[in-house]
């Protein structure tokens, strides 16, 4: 029998085979998840340096301030790029060196002594490798290996940063109040560069890689390797950036990132310091927001399945908008009532807003809605890097931060509108951006049309 040649554009791939009892892809996803906690305590560990850089060095919390204000600007604009080398060189290679660097750099901090080797090592290196394999990360997994329930597993590989924040805030507060922030800061390097060999070894860059169709799709070959990866995501954000939707996006998300790694997740140990209490304790409760956040966020990815994502993205931010209002005249020395329900509410709500986000990048944007969320991923992080400095800022002038949690409060109000404002692709209707490779299944022959 004579064998068909590959489509141009497509790679030979195995012969297309039967799924085993569980389906490769929830292996897929596992791995993910463990790589996705082996990078957050990236993430956790901002909050807990500022005091002690502060002590040690005399550094402004305004100067530490503008170190995560770059580190979240560069997390946010390599993503996109992330997304696109993803499709250019493999999951695989593209997550394994972003582990690499980002270990890298947070060891070198180790040695530094002036405020611009802070901005380099944190700031520029682990920006750029956290950046690579940000939730453009997740969402380049979940297109590529699942069809059905990706709501369900976008939630679920979210979550994977607040599980990560649980596991690490409670040792690296203990590690920093004992024995300083360099075995904190070494501790976060060992476990990204631990999770490496799982990430080469288990890890697998597409479905046809091992003859099997997505999970609740249809088999399709593996495609070519995309060139030009940086053109590509330059042209999907100038496609992008001609239709409303995009903006719509990228606005409420950068609300999103100034009012959770922006604010809360860099400045609460800090803020809750001020009123007295410890900084373990206050460590502690950004890890029961972590517990929380993994509820919400799996059951945000559950309800994204199911409800229209825009009215889903309203609720959630002005239900943010209304506990952040509230927060200042909740701390205090000790952990009391109201403050654990503010905890827990806020949580529940931390990034819920990812899988309709994502659901809505891949209804407006079709095979490009991954590298769309790379960019709306970089406004989350530039307003993240924003509020980042100017909550240190505001903390240096006034002495409180208080007017930046009211400000938050309002934005989040902001978000709400926006989101709802946002239109509704019509049923079966053509995605948003146009041109080669910009497949939609819901349009004939799955080309996408303006």
């Amino acid at each position: 029998m004579t064998q068909t040649a590959p489509a141009p554009g497509t790679l030979p791939a195995p012969s297309p085979r039967r799924a085993g009892r569980v389906h490769r892809a929830w292996y897929v996803a596992a791995v993910a998840f463990v790589t996705i906690i082996g990078a957050a305590g990236f993430a956790s560990l901002p909050g807990l340096l500022i005091e002690p850089l502060h002590e040690e060095f005399d550094w402004s919390r305004g100067t530490i301030g503008v170190a995560v204000s770059v580190n979240l600007a560069l997390y946010g604009i390599t993503a996109p790029f992330a997304a696109a080398l993803m499709d250019r060189f493999g999951i695989r290679r593209v997550v394994a060196v972003a582990l690499t660097v980002i270990s890298g750099g947070a060891v070198a901090t180790v040695w530094m002594t002036e405020p611009w080797q802070l901005v380099l090592c944190w700031g520029v290196l682990v920006g750029l490798g956290s950046g690579s394999m940000a939730l453009a990360f997740a969402a380049t997994v979940t297109g590529r290996w699942f069809t059905a329930r990706r709501g369900l597993v976008t939630g679920i590989l979210t979550a994977a940063g607040a599980s990560g924040q649980l596991v690490f805030l409670p040792l690296l507060a203990w590690l920093v109040d004992r024995h300083g922030w360099r075995p904190a800061t070494v501790t976060v390097a060992v476990a990204a560069l631990a999770v490496v060999p799982f990430v080469w070894l288990l890890l697998r860059d597409h479905p046809a890689d091992v003859g099997l169709a997505p999970y609740g799709g249809t088999y399709a070959p593996k495609p070519a390797p995309a060139v030009g990866a940086a053109r590509r995501a330059l042209r999907v954000l100038a496609d992008a950036a001609r239709t409303g939707p995009f903006w719509l996006l990228a606005g409420t998300f950068a609300i999103c990132g100034a009012s959770t790694n922006g604010l809360v997740r860099t400045h609460f140990v800090p803020a809750a310091h001020d009123h007295g209490m410890p900084v373990t304790a206050a460590a502690g409760l950004l890890a029961v927001i972590g517990v929380f956040d993994v509820v919400g966020t799996i059951a945000s990815g559950w309800f994204t399945d199911r409800f229209e994502s825009r009215r889903l993205l309203a609720v959630y931010y002005a239900l943010r908008g209304v506990s952040l209002l509230f927060l200042p005249i909740l701390l205090a020395p000790s952990v009391r009532p109201p403050l654990l329900f503010f905890i827990v509410f806020y949580g529940l709500d931390w990034v819920a807003t990812v899988p309709p986000t994502i659901a809505l990048c891949r209804e407006h944007y079709g095979d490009d809605g991954a590298i769309v969320f790379g960019w709306v991923l970089a406004s989350h992080q530039i307003g993240a890097a924003v509020v980042a400095f100017l909550g240190g800022l505001a903390r240096d002038l006034t002495g409180s931060y208080d007017v930046v949690w009211y400000a938050s409060g309002g934005l989040c109000a902001m978000a709400a509108l926006m989101a709802m404002v946002i239109r509704r692709r019509p049923p079966g209707g053509a995605a948003e951006l146009s041109g080669p490779g910009l497949a939609d299944p819901a349009s004939p022959g799955g080309t996408s049309q303006r």
